[in-house]
Formats: structure tokens, C-alpha cells, sequence
């Protein structure tokens, strides 16, 4: 079965308010066996117009299992506590 994947950037508004969203996301996707592999650190632009400021790369057994994190309560709390924090822009991918 093929692993799924969810990337995203953040444009981080308001970085107190996005500290309370690490935490809650971070619940959910303990909650839903997510493998963080990326989470923050130092990008650079190396082709295109794309130029995020922070990059999240989330590994789940399957794709479902990514589209269920996304959609579950838990992930929902967290997406509420991010409104004004963060601008977000998110994708999930099925990989290997």
C-alpha cells in the first residue's frame, strides 16, 4: 500500500497564537500516526516563483490515513486555533 503525504507552507501572521496550533496539531497527528519529516527549518528557493517561509512534510500509512487526519476532529481543533495565525496552503500526496 502506498504511504500518503501531507506538505504544506505556512506564512506564520501571528507566530503566539501559531505556538498554540503547533501543540494542538501536534496532538492530532500523534493521535492519527503521522511521521513528521519535516517540521520548520531553513528553505531556499532553488527553481520557480516558490518561496515558502516555513514547510511541514507529514508521512501517513496511506493516503486515506492522511485525508483522515485532515478531516478528523482533533485536526479540526487545531485548524480553528490557526485561523489567525497562519496563512496555510496544503496538499496531500500518495507516494511511496
Amino acid at each position: 500500500m502506498a504511504a500518503g503525504y501531507i506538505i504544506a507552507y505556512i506564512d506564520v501572521t501571528d507566530p503566539q497564537q501559531y505556538e498554540q496550533y503547533k501543540v494542538l496539531s501536534t496532538r492530532a497527528m500523534q493521535a492519527h500516526g503521522a511521521e513528521v519529516l519535516v517540521r520548520g527549518g531553513r528553505t531556499e528557493p532553488l527553481e520557480g516563483q516558490w518561496a515558502p517561509t516555513r514547510v511541514v512534510m507529514l508521512k501517513f500509512p496511506s493516503y486515506e490515513a492522511a485525508r483522515a487526519f485532515y478531516a478528523s476532529e482533533e485536526y479540526l481543533v487545531a485548524r480553528q486555533s490557526r485561523e489567525h495565525a497562519a496563512k496555510m496552503n496544503m496538499i496531500v500526496v500518495e507516494g511511496a
